[in-house]
């Protein structure tokens, strides 16, 4: 007997709100330079890392045999997951024959009540087993599911699939699921953003190293480097944004575009066609359709869309190798659990497995954008059928590696651990260098000779430097300017002179004026569901 699956979708729809903006006040700089800060959240009713994959769902022995995209079997979250199963995707395709009919009937098809009860009641009781078989029989899968919807709906079946072609099912489907796909992956973003944003004001003025060819430079702050991580994504996010609104629906247009099956449906009558275009576009919950179609929409539309996914792919891994660095200076850390192991023969080690996995996905996600490049510009003339089977593959794997990595990104933004005494150690060593013109500068003030005073620090600096390089010793250039009588004039001016607040520039105030003018506005754009994430690994 073949197994029937009746399974409604589920519900996506929690409880929503807009998203905290970030306190306003500047906080206190020695409340940032605890000797180690941890981030707090509510995590205790958030999922954990485990609840995200789908691999919950039982498995028997025998799917153990086969091959399981660790996609899905061990990272995806549920609702991505239904997102691209064959429930969605063939309760989407009954549902547009539905509509089909629906709107033919509205326009004057001879199509009853009793046809579109039928195939409403029937939308998911879908026979997987006749459909599989059906495949193998005529080795076309729509044909095959519209013999499988015609077996429960027989009286319906005279008007299944009335005037269309393949792609009026396939490529809208594929539509409405990136539609849905987009949805989920844009909240998700936004509140990791928001995430960031928290730990970006928390620490606007906490000055740190910067960094350019990798060598230390002009101190910034903490806040500001995370701005430069909120400012890609923010941009991510806008990108997601813009390509789903720019969605267009296929609608119907039959074989090659023309529409010349429902044309003669319709008696010739161009306006019953475009508004049966519009009708079902409006249905399918777009607010336009291509005008312009050959058999199928332009792939050059998938490539727009993988393309914002693998931009996104490139500011994650600049993002987390960005801490995966930090973590190697003992400056920040990812989140680590209190059994978590980091290697099973060093006990010591704390890894930063949880970055070195948005990196990992973040390059597969990158490399996808071939794909539909490589589709787009072999669709000879109104269609080629090489589309397909790479459709199938790189669509839905662009949008579940983005899935992974945001669920993995906001279970990071929210345990981040910073270690001011680490960074302030840090800074100690590279300051006094760059504290030299400072010192000239207020020498020459205080009466001194500025090419004399110049010659004095370079001195003073190479022997400094010969001792952290040659001896492995720490930087002692504040002391020998101390101990040296032609500074006597400035000395009681060193501590202000090298305070590390007066290197940090404007950086606490364009954390601030970043957050206000551009993150918060964008973010009150978008609804998030206020949930956070278990540390658990």
């Amino acid at each position: 007997m073949s197994e029937v699956t009746n399974i409604p979708q589920p519900s996506l729809i929690e409880q929503q709100s807009t998203i905290p903006p970030p306190q306003q006040q500047h906080p206190p700089l020695q409340q940032q330079q605890s000797n180690k800060t941890t981030r707090t959240t509510s995590s205790q009713n958030g999922p954990s890392m485990k609840d995200q994959s789908s691999s919950s769902f039982a498995i028997s022995r025998d799917d153990r045999t086969k091959y399981r995209s660790p996609l899905v079997s061990r990272y995806a979250s549920v609702e991505m997951s239904y997102n691209f199963s064959e429930i969605k995707k063939f309760s989407t395709w009954r549902r547009l024959w539905f509509w089909l009919a629906q709107c033919q009937k509205q326009l004057g098809l001879d199509i009853t009540d009793e046809q579109l009860d039928e195939m409403e009641r029937n939308l998911t009781n879908i026979d997987f087993d006749i459909a599989e078989a059906e495949e193998r029989r005529r080795r076309h899968d729509v044909m095959a599911h519209v013999h499988t919807f015609a077996r429960c709906c027989p009286k319906a079946s005279p008007i299944i699939h009335l005037g269309a072609t393949s792609t009026f099912v396939g490529d809208n489907a594929d539509l409405i699921v990136m539609r849905d796909a987009f949805d989920i992956i844009i909240s998700k973003l936004a509140r990791c953003i928001q995430r960031l944003t928290q730990f970006a004001q928390e620490y606007a003025c906490l000055p740190t190293l910067g960094y350019t060819h990798m060598q230390p430079a002009q101190l910034t702050t903490v806040g500001k480097r995370a701005c430069i991580w909120i400012q890609d994504l923010l941009m991510d996010l806008k990108n997601f944004d813009r390509v789903k609104r720019q969605l267009k629906f296929r609608g119907i247009k039959g074989t090659t575009g023309t529409q010349a099956s429902f044309l003669q449906l319709f008696n010739g009558d161009h306006s019953k066609v475009e508004d049966l275009d519009r009708m079902v576009t409006e249905m399918a919950g777009f607010g336009k359709a291509f005008i312009i179609c050959g058999q199928t929409y332009t792939r050059k539309l998938d490539v727009e869309v993988v393309n914002v996914l693998a931009s996104f792919g490139g500011s994650i891994h600049k993002m987390c190798t960005d801490i995966r660095l930090l973590a190697s200076l003992k400056e920040i850390e990812e989140p680590f659990e209190i059994e978590q192991i980091g290697s099973s023969a060093m006990p010591y080690k704390r890894n930063p497995m949880r970055c070195e996995r948005c990196c990992s996905f973040a390059r597969h996600l990158m490399t996808l954008i071939n794909d539909p490049l490589g589709t787009h510009s072999v669709q000879w003339m109104e269609r080629t059928l090489d589309d397909s089977a790479n459709k199938r593959i790189c669509i839905p794997e662009a949008f579940l590696t983005a899935d992974i990595i945001l669920f993995t990104l906001q279970n990071i933004s929210e345990g981040l651990v910073v270690y001011p005494k680490v960074i302030d150690k840090h800074i100690k060593q590279e300051l006094p260098f760059m504290a030299t013109e400072n010192i000239i500068m207020a020498m020459v003030s205080a009466g001194g000779n500025r090419q004399e005073c110049h010659e004095k620090i370079r001195t003073l600096s190479q022997k400094s430097a010969e001792r952290v390089k040659l001896e492995g010793l720490d930087n002692d250039l504040v002391e020998r300017v101390k101990n040296d009588p032609y500074f006597a004039p400035i000395i009681n001016k060193l501590d202000v002179l090298l305070d590390a607040k007066t290197f940090i520039g404007r950086a606490p105030e364009q954390v601030y004026e970043f957050i206000s003018r551009e993150v918060e506005p964008t973010l009150k754009n978008f609804l998030i569901i206020p949930k956070s994430v278990d540390l658990a690994v």
